[in-house]
């Protein structure tokens, strides 16, 4: 008589099946790539539409320094609402933090229905702060022409 003998230990995989968690990954991605675009720096505005617009790359960069005025004349730097007369100082020491190569450039983003005043003091303090270039931020008219950065 001869002990018949099983070993169901052969038979367990051991593999782990990582098709489902690539293909949740996969979604992931896609989802955040669709996403990402959207998101935008700052206050929402409707900027005032240009004919001929100059591109400002450097405006979508994560160091750019950005003022922005809603239509109620409220002056924002960066997404932090600041009043008219700290505005000259906060920007002076944003510089001051900046690498010695960086360039002083200041964007500004003013809504299309802001007053003028609110615009042109923002200007003045952000002057007034050392700035040696400033950019006005708008969007681009339907069918106009981009021109190259200067």
């Amino acid at each position: 008589m001869a002990i018949v003998v099983r070993n169901e230990g052969a038979k367990v995989n051991s593999n782990i099946n990582v098709t489902p968690m690539v293909d949740v990954m996969l979604v992931l991605l896609i989802i955040f790539m669709v996403i990402t675009p959207m998101l935008k720096k700052g206050v929402p505005l409707q900027l005032p539409p240009a004919s001929n617009p100059v591109e400002m790359k450097d405006a979508d960069k994560d160091d750019a320094i950005i003022v922005s005025v809603n239509r109620d004349g409220k002056i924002f730097l960066d997404t932090a609402q600041v009043s008219p007369d700290v505005l000259t100082q906060k920007v002076k020491d944003l510089l001051a933090n900046r690498k010695a190569n960086a360039s002083k450039m200041i964007y500004v983003r003013a809504d299309a229905r802001a007053k003028y005043k609110p615009v042109v003091d923002v200007v003045d303090s952000v002057r007034a702060a050392g700035v040696d270039q400033l950019g006005l931020l708008t969007d681009r008219k339907q069918g106009a022409n981009v021109m190259a950065p200067q």
